[in-house]
Order: structure tokens, then sequence, then C-alpha cells
């Protein structure tokens, strides 16, 4: 019987019973390739029946809540102590983790890390479909790791690893990667979408079947988001997104889903020629040259600094501002690392309730570092770096600046207060603007001066004392 056929889009998963040139569903072009029906390869004997695994307790019938035992999770460390943060505590037993990241990032690199960490204390198999063993050694032998015990294999075939993982009685396996794995009942290509989602399945299966952790490294799009299928996302405990730029030396590992544990957690390692490095204090290393200036130096124009809150970390960040006359009509307003939507809101806050003449103002936004930062506590930060550019006035460098900004140019009170004061008062900052509403504090701060506003306006004068807001009307 001959097997039919259909075309599937590869960027969104969508279907058609014939070849299209551009994705009805996601509009992209020439994104459809010919695969086999999977309805008619349901006779074949090895064929994973679902994508989904089943569950612990599937089939058992509808039970109380209060009768179900309380099975534990079991967790063991990854060796990095912000990286057990990420994963709520450590990597969970049977659990399956999506690794995804641009090409070169270095996830190769941090797994091989994680594998001989691991590899002491559990049976690691490292499964490199993409590269050979050989090349695999050549980046252990530079990471000086290959006195580690784990188990290496360059297999593809998806069938064969799930017989070399039950064989090895491995308690931690790493696919590398999840896209250049294949199995061998499907007919069409690896990294299609429906060899992704098979491929995945059986590893998943088997991960949960076996209390195996495992990890599967994916892909990305030239848009950032994950390759395949959205389903892959669904079937696995937790998604981590490899963050940072080739050209620095910053890492961060963000979990944007976290099945045991929150996903506002990060770690930031360091890459060297030996590999990464865990950053326990990323913001003394941000800040350095912030803090190394001389007592009564200022800092620069157009620069401040604000507290972060990121899960249970509170991060210090500098930014940098530089306004100038535009030569458009229409003035400039660019940000790196900031939400431009947030940075247009600042800008007519400024001009219409400070006075600073901004229309006519190309406005340009950094966050030092190449970091990010979506929290609204960071707005009064980024305002005082606007205002001191176009007043090209400076502030004290041992100056935070904490507060969200409202339309009507209030400070509006932000949360966890004291653990963004405890990290400026541990970094040596001695003064710090901060909502008024936000007063009384929980926590002594001996070392800091806290000042509280109500008023943008307010705020301005207190960084930069002597301000006449008439002297750039």
């Amino acid at each position: 019987m001959k097997t039919k056929t259909r075309w599937v889009c590869q960027e969104c998963g969508f279907q058609s019973f014939k070849a299209l040139g551009k994705c009805t569903e996601c509009e992209s072009w020439n994104s459809f390739l010919e695969e086999a029906d999977p309805k008619s390869l349901e006779s074949l004997p090895v064929r994973a029946r679902s994508a989904f695994p089943q569950t612990q307790g599937a089939g058992v019938g509808p039970t109380l809540l209060a009768d179900l035992e309380d099975g534990s999770c079991s967790r063991f460390s990854t060796g990095f102590a912000s990286l057990d943060e990420v994963f709520g505590g450590g990597i969970v037993s049977g659990s399956v983790i999506l690794l995804a990241g641009d090409p070169g990032i270095g996830k190769s690199t941090l797994l091989l890390q994680l594998a001989a960490n691991l590899s002491s204390q559990l049976k690691v198999l490292y499964v490199s479909a993409e590269e050979s063993s050989q090349q695999l050694l050549t980046r252990a032998k530079r990471m000086k790791l290959t006195a580690s015990p784990m188990l290496i294999d360059s297999e593809q075939n998806v069938a064969l690893i799930q017989e070399r993982l039950a064989n090895s009685n491995s308690q931690f396996a790493i696919i590398d990667s999840v896209q250049a794995i294949f199995h061998p009942e499907i007919e069409s290509s690896p990294g299609s979408v429906t060899q992704v989602r098979e491929s995945a399945g059986c590893i998943v299966n088997h991960a949960k079947a076996h209390n195996v952790a495992t990890v599967l490294v994916g892909h990305v799009t030239k848009d950032g988001a994950i390759a395949g299928p959205r389903v892959l996302e669904h079937m696995v405990d937790v998604v981590l997104q490899f963050e940072g730029d080739r050209a620095r030396q910053l890492r961060i590992v963000r979990a944007a889903k976290n099945r045991f544990g929150s996903t506002q957690e990060m770690a930031i390692f360091s890459m060297h020629e030996h590999g990464l490095e865990e950053i326990k204090n990323p913001s003394a290393i941000l800040l350095a040259p912030r803090l190394e200036k001389e007592p009564g130096e200022r800092a620069a124009s157009g620069t401040a600094v604000i507290a972060s809150c990121d899960g249970n970390r509170s991060l210090l960040l500098e930014i940098q501002s530089l306004v100038g006359i535009s030569s458009l009509g229409s003035p400039r307003r660019v940000a790196n690392g900031f939400d431009s939507g947030r940075l247009l809101q600042i800008v007519a806050v400024l001009e219409k309730r400070v006075g600073l003449a901004l229309a006519k103002q190309d406005v340009y936004l950094n966050v030092v570092g190449g970091m990010d930062c979506n929290d609204p506590a960071g707005d009064l930060g980024v305002a005082v770096a606007i205002a001191t550019s176009c007043l090209d006035r400076s502030v004290d460098p041992l100056l935070v600046c904490i507060g969200e900004v409202g339309l009507s140019g209030e400070i509006r009170s932000v949360s966890s207060i004291e653990r963004r004061l405890r990290e400026a008062q541990s970094l040596g900052f001695k003064r710090a603007i901060v909502p008024k509403t936000n007063l009384p504090l929980s926590a002594k701060f001996p070392q800091i001066e806290v000042i509280p506003v109500n008023y943008l306006q307010d705020a301005l004068e207190k960084a930069m004392p002597g301000l006449n807001k008439e002297a750039n009307k």
C-alpha cells in the first residue's frame, strides 16, 4: 500500500494536503516539506503512539487529593549554586529539560561542564548527535575535563539512543541536539516538525519510565524562538533560555518554564577559554568602573544606577543615556536592553511634568553590560540618566535610584525594596532615592541614606542639587 504524504510547515507545524508557497498560519515563505502521514504508519510495531508520556498514576482512576501519596522528587546539585536556584533547588530526577540558545553561544560548553560535575555522583551519558566524539574530546581537552568519568556517544538514531541509555543505566543524559536525532520509522529528514516531535516523545517517555534526568538541546529561529513544533515546549518539564552576546563574556540562563520552581531566577556566567565561570556577584563586575572612582569624583553625565529584581536576586545596573539635537523631522528614541514603550513614556513625562525640552532631541538609552531590564523600578534611574544628559549634569556615583514613574510624574512604590537596598549597601552605595510610599522600611540600613520622594521633580532635585527646571525651557 502506498504511503500517504502531507505537507508540513517547518516553522509552525501547519499541515496541508498540497504544497503552499506561503504558510497561511505563520506567513513564512517556502517552509513546506513533504512528510509521511503518521496515520499510514500506525501499523508499524515500534512507533510511538503519543508524543506525550504517560504520567505517574495514569490508569489508576480518579483519586481524592488527600489520598494521593506524597512522592517527593529527589534533586541533585549541578555544581553551580545559581543554576541550582534556576532549577528550583537542583535538577529533579526523571525530569526533562529543554535548553535553547543562539548558535555558538556556549550551550555545549555549559552542558559539558554540567556533565563533568554530575559524573562524580551519577552515571552520565552525553549523546553528541551534532559533533563527533573526537570533536567533543578536543573541547574537553581545552576545558581540562578529560578525567571526567562520563560516557560519550555520537548516535543519531533515537531507537539506538534509548537502548544505550538503558544498557548503560544512565541517571543523567544529554541529547545534543533534538533537531539532529531521528526516528527510523518516520520518512522525513532530521529537524523536521514530525521528526522533532516523535523523537522528543521517545526520549521523554524513556526519561519518565526509567527516572533519567535528561537535557535536550534545542535550536532557535532567527527571531529567537525555539525551533520545531510548539508542542515540544509542552512535553518537557523545564525550558531554559541561554542568552548573551558572543562579542561579550557574559552569559545568562533563564527559565521560561519550570514545573519544579520559579521562572524568575537567573544564573550569570562569564565565558573564558577554559569554559564558563559562575559569577556570584554580577553587580560588582558590571559597576566596577563606577565603584573605583575616587572620593568626591562625579559620575559622567547621562548615567545612573538602578536596582533591578529578578526572582530572589537583586541586580544593580548602570543606565547610560545620550541626548542630542535631532537632524530629522521625527527625533529618534532608541533603547538597548530597555523596553522602548516605557522609554517613550518616561520621555513624555520628563517633557510634560518636569519641563525638559526633549521634543526635538534624539534620546539613546543603553543598559551597560548587555543586560536587559524589564523591572518598572528602573524607571526613575532611566529618567535621571536622560535628565542629566539633557542638562549636562552629573550625579553622585554612589547614588542608586529606585522607583516606578507614573504618567502624572509621581514615583510609585515598588516590591522588594529592602532587598534592593541591601544589595546597594553591600556594594558601598551611600545614597538611595526611593518612593515615599515604600516607607517605613522593615529593615535598617545604617550605611546608606534613604531619600524618600513623591514626584519625579523632587527626585531630580535630590539627584542634582541646585537644579533649575527653567534652565532648559
